[in-house]
This record gives C-alpha cells, sequence and structure tokens, in this order.
C-alpha cells in the first residue's frame, strides 16, 4: 500500500541495454534489488519450515523478477522459486489520483512485468483504486481478461469492505486450499472503520472472499488463532484463506516492535519518515537488526504471523530498492 515510486523516465531507463542498477551503475555501491531479493528469500525459507505451502507474495517492485530492466532478460531464478505471486498497485486506476485512470506508458510497462509473473505460473493480485460504479467494472473486466486477481478498493487506506460489487466476482462455495484456486480477494488493513474488534471480525465473516488480505492487529490487538480459524469460511461455508500483510521496507512506529527511544535516536539503520504515509520510515533492510525483528526469532513479525495461523504473508515495500537507487 505504502510505495515509494520509481520516476516513470527512470524506469524506462532500464530497458535499455547494457543499463544497470545497484551496485553495478555505482562501483563499491550495494546492489539494493540483491539486497532485497535475499531477504524475501530468507523470510521464505524461514516461513516454510514446518509448512511448505505458506504464501509468499510480495507486493509491487515486480523488477527483482529480472536482472536487467528489459522483461526480456534472465530471470531472478531463485527469487521466483521462493514466491508463489505478486501484487500490484494501480495498474488500470490510481496511479496519478485514485479514481483516475493509469497513463497507458505506465499501464504498459506495469503489465509487461505482471505478464512475466503470469508466464512464470505466478499467480497476479492487482489493486486498482477507483470508486466510481463504472470504472470499477472495467478494472474487474480488464485485470479478469488478463488471468489476473483484482480488487477494486474505493479508499487508499483500505479501511473497508467496499459496497460495490456487492458481491465478489466469481463469488463461489469451493473450499479453497491453495493460491490457484482463488477467484477473488478483500485487501482490507485499515479497520478503523470499524467500532470494534468483534465488528471488523463478524463483518469479515459474512463475506464470501476466497482470499482476505488482512493486519494482524485490530485495534491494537492480535488476532488469535481462534479468530483466523474462523475467519477461514466463507459466509457460505466453503474455505478460504488468509494472508497477513506485513511491510519489510519500512518500519511503522504503531507496530509492536517499534521502541520509544527511537523517536529520541534513531537506530543507524532507521531513515527518514516517508512523507506521503505519517508513522512510516524507510530502513536499510539489508540491516540484520531490522531483518531479526522481522524473522528468525521467537518474537519476530513472522513467527508471531505464523503462530496466529495464517496461510501467507502479504510483503509491503518490496520496491524499497528504489528509495536508495535514487541516493538517499
Amino acid at each position: 500500500m505504502k510505495r515509494y515510486m520509481l520516476p516513470l523516465w527512470a524506469a524506462l531507463l532500464l530497458l535499455l541495454p547494457g543499463c544497470r542498477t545497484g551496485a553495478e551503475e555505482r562501483e563499491g555501491m550495494r546492489d539494493y534489488r540483491k539486497d532485497m531479493r535475499d531477504f524475501v528469500i530468507a523470510i521464505a525459507e524461514e516461513a516454510r519450515i514446518g509448512d511448505p505451502e505458506f504464501l509468499i507474495i510480495p507486493q509491487n517492485g515486480q523488477e527483482l523478477a529480472i536482472y536487467s530492466g528489459d522483461p526480456r532478460g534472465e530471470r531472478a531464478r531463485t527469487y521466483l522459486d521462493a514466491i508463489d505471486g505478486t501484487g500490484r498497485e494501480d495498474l488500470n486506476f490510481g496511479y496519478v489520483r485514485d479514481d483516475r485512470r493509469t497513463p497507458e506508458t505506465d499501464r504498459l510497462y506495469m503489465k509487461s512485468l505482471c505478464d512475466l509473473f503470469l508466464n512464470e505460473g505466478k499467480t497476479v493480485l492487482v489493486t486498482d483504486y477507483c470508486r466510481t460504479p463504472s470504472r470499477i467494472d472495467e478494472s474487474y473486466s480488464l485485470n479478469g481478461s488478463w488471468g489476473y486477481l483484482s480488487f477494486a478498493a474505493d479508499d487508499r487506506n483500505l479501511n473497508r469492505i467496499p459496497s460495490y460489487p456487492p458481491a465478489p466476482a466469481g463469488e463461489n462455495v469451493e473450499d479453497i486450499t491453495g493460491l490457484r484456486g482463488v477467484r477473488n480477494f478483500l485487501y482490507l488493513i485499515n479497520p478503523e472503520e470499524y467500532p470494534s474488534r468483534e465488528a471488523f471480525l463478524q463483518a469479515l465473516g459474512e463475506t464470501n472472499y476466497d482470499l482476505l488480505i488482512i493486519d494482524l492487529f485490530c485495534h491494537d490487538q492480535m488476532l488469535t488463532p481462534e479468530d483466523i480459524a474462523t475467519l477461514k469460511h466463507k459466509k457460505n461455508g466453503g474455505r478460504r484463506l488468509l494472508v497477513c500483510y506485513m511491510s519489510i521496507g519500512e518500519a511503522e512506529s504503531y507496530r509492536f516492535y517499534w521502541r520509544e527511544e527511537w523517536n529520541r535516536d534513531n537506530p543507524p539503520w532507521l531513515r527518514e519518515e516517508n512523507p506521503h504515509w505519517k508513522g512510516n520510515f524507510k530502513v536499510e533492510y539489508w540491516n540484520s537488526e531490522w531483518q531479526e525483528i522481522i524473522f528468525g526469532r521467537s518474537d519476530s513479525y513472522l513467527t508471531l504471523i505464523r503462530n496466529a495461523g495464517f496461510d501467507g504473508v502479504y510483503l509491503d515495500i518490496i520496491d524499497g530498492f528504489e528509495y536508495f537507487e535514487e541516493g538517499h
């Protein structure tokens, strides 16, 4: 949801022959893309200990799947093998402004990368930000015709179940046991519009979405394994998947791991605040201290998610490498 967008001119430059990024373009500098790939791969390896079917779905940053900027270039095979799908925001609506069509040049570039994942057998989940019914219909129609799963969010804060359409696209009574069986999804990670945790859980339980992408916390309370077990059933009785949102490219000051002293004295790996999302701070995601917050310890973020009973994680700020490639 939160992102630092690479300017279009910079993204298109990556398509030029011989164009290089990260450590390759500046001798002695880090390869920020490799760092992010390695981070995601390590999360996947940890997550699948004891659960080989645990889902790993990075959002945005599709450029990580290739070693060059050309979608026809060599694939980052180990990275692709580690993930089950990819999430893409703003493909058709929302890239410039919510409820506005994404400029065609930008859309074609992003679609070429999404198609790369589709051709590799990965599920593509597209979140468009639009609220006009005709544009919502267009979003579902376009994404469906391309073989993508689609969700039209009427608010970028992802804080409610949209009232339109009145039922999920492709609503069904099937038991969903894997990502390839999913026909629709709901992306709702900020339950602020629901007066209580109980009201939020009840609202989700009344839906027939095949896949729910939600947060581990609701109104500052961690969801319990009992909550998750209940939500794994659609209203019509069919089983569904629950995937937990987790930002790995930014630290969030409202999370359980945030320390009071960081408000006065930042650790060296904590960078500036995201100007578009208050309380979200860029991180040197390759730093071992940050990575231990995310996975590898008994109190790490990933451990809490797995213990709660989620079927996978939806990893945000995968495109955090862009911030560092821009020289910040």
